[in-house]
């Protein structure tokens, strides 16, 4: 809670902040039209809740990492009538991330394990470039959707299903 609010996206990892830099509009508006499909589902079905890239999380290792877009189910916040105003403990079940330019493959998977040993059960690696998605389970890629394949909720997200291709449609006004 103690992040400067210098107008920076941070990440605190092994102890050091770390600048997570601004990604870009393409970034952004692929994040936003999943959370606008996605947020419908989960809020209109009364599954949990669903949050941005400025939400922090604690991993089991200390570190805060905040996924692009992110679901905790309605289980993990039982009895609560307000959510926390600081970090949330653990893992989202339903972890995304956007790839960026500046992403390495190393940042990406250091993340997915994280996300798996702090309770994630399900991970979205959205790549804007190949128009795809890689759905992890665990740390190691469960399957590679193409933008003619449906992304799928799940159990972690029941009955939520998704035209990967809803996620890189052509400007058309």
């Amino acid at each position: 809670m103690a992040l400067p609010d210098d107008g920076q996206r941070y990440e605190l990892i092994d102890g050091e902040l770390k600048i997570m830099g601004n990604s870009g509009m393409e970034h952004g508006y692929v994040a936003c039209i999943l959370t606008i499909f996605l947020g419908g589902f989960v809020h209109a079905h009364k599954l949990g809740v669903l949050c941005d890239s400025s939400t922090a999380f604690t991993m089991n290792t200390g570190n805060k990492r905040s996924p692009d877009v992110s679901f905790v189910a309605k289980e993990r916040l039982h009895g609560l009538k307000k959510l926390p105003k600081g970090f949330f403990q653990g893992a989202p079940d339903l972890a995304v991330e956007v790839i960026s330019p500046s992403n390495t493959f190393e940042e990406i998977h250091t993340k997915l394990v994280e996300y798996f040993e702090s309770g994630s059960r399900l991970v979205w690696v959205i790549n804007p470039d190949e128009e795809s998605v890689l759905v992890y389970r665990q740390p190691q890629p469960d399957r590679l959707l193409k933008i003619t394949d449906q992304l799928d909720g799940e159990e972690v997200i029941p009955e939520f299903t998704l035209a990967v291709s809803e996620l890189f449609t052509e400007l058309n006004f």
